[in-house]
């Protein structure tokens, strides 16, 4: 079973969803799939299909690169995943089942993505709604800079 951030209740409802999703499309329900989206609900905080591939064959898992791919294509598509692209760098992923809105501040030297939650986005998507007369029904707000860390591999001196 995950040993994450997610408790076990949650965790059956979104193995549960992915079930039927898998029996609405006619898809195999198999070990490997279970073990991908098992692992994803393990993680904290953003990770590549690389590095998920990694953890999986880590633990023993016999896993191809192309069944963590697939399947992270699937949880996407059912809303169990959320699939980002910060910059040129590639595609990171996290859960998405409970999912809190959050946004994300990306250091364009080391890389590095943070999330935060600032309740003011919230009035402003609700005026956004309001003066347009727009249903949002979710955002995505990425921020790109530099960090200010000293431990920054790669920050510029001039900063």
């Amino acid at each position: 079973m995950a040993q994450g951030k997610y408790p076990e209740a949650l965790l059956r409802e979104v193995r549960e969803i992915f079930r039927a999703y898998m029996r609405r499309k006619n898809l195999r329900q198999t070990p490997e799939r279970f073990a991908v989206l098992e692992e994803v609900y393990a993680s904290e905080g953003h990770f590549d299909a690389d590095e998920l591939f990694l953890r999986l064959r880590q633990k023993g898992a016999s896993v191809s690169r192309a069944t963590v791919y697939n399947t992270l294509e699937l949880l996407r598509e059912c809303n169990l995943v959320a699939r980002h692209q910060f910059g040129r760098n590639q595609a990171k992923y996290e859960p998405s089942y409970g999912y809190r809105q959050h946004d994300h501040l990306i250091c364009l030297d080391c890389g590095q993505v943070w999330e935060f939650c600032d309740p003011r986005l919230q009035d402003v998507q609700q005026l956004v709604e309001e003066v347009y007369n727009f249903e949002v029904t979710h955002h995505s707000l990425e921020l790109y800079g530099h960090c200010r860390r000293e431990n920054c591999p790669n920050r510029s001196t001039a900063l």
